[in-house]
């Protein structure tokens, strides 16, 4: 491993699934199915929604897409952006993760669309 950086993997989470929670849940594992991969080569996955969605609970939101969802989903991926060292855009329509790839490509950092790019899992 040449290091260790903190990946956040973007792709498809709300988009497409009409506020389906099950099409939901579906997304979220499908963004998580590279995790195992990115840990094993020496990095720290991260998603946004692993973060959001606690503090959205926390903070009392009670429908997806609600004025408080929306005041915390993209703004945690954006200061999560400020932290992380790169960005797996995983394949699917999403302005969230288009959004994350702006950011991370404004800040010079590395975006991947294939998992065997990542430093490590090649």
């Amino acid at each position: 491993m040449e290091w260790m950086m903190l990946i956040l993997i973007a792709g498809p989470y709300r988009s497409g699934t009409g506020d389906d929670p099950e099409k939901m849940a579906a997304n979220l594992e499908r963004l998580e199915e590279p995790s195992p991969a990115l840990f094993a080569a020496g990095h720290v996955p991260m998603i946004g929604e692993w973060v959001a969605l606690p503090i959205w609970h926390a903070a009392g939101g009670k429908s997806v897409g609600d004025a408080l969802y929306e005041e915390i989903f993209h703004p945690v991926a954006g200061r999560l952006l400020q932290l992380c060292d790169g960005v797996l855009r995983l394949p699917g329509d999403s302005k969230g993760a288009d959004n994350d790839v702006r950011i991370a490509r404004e800040r010079g950092i590395p975006v991947w669309h294939r998992l065997e790019d990542v430093p490590g899992c090649g």
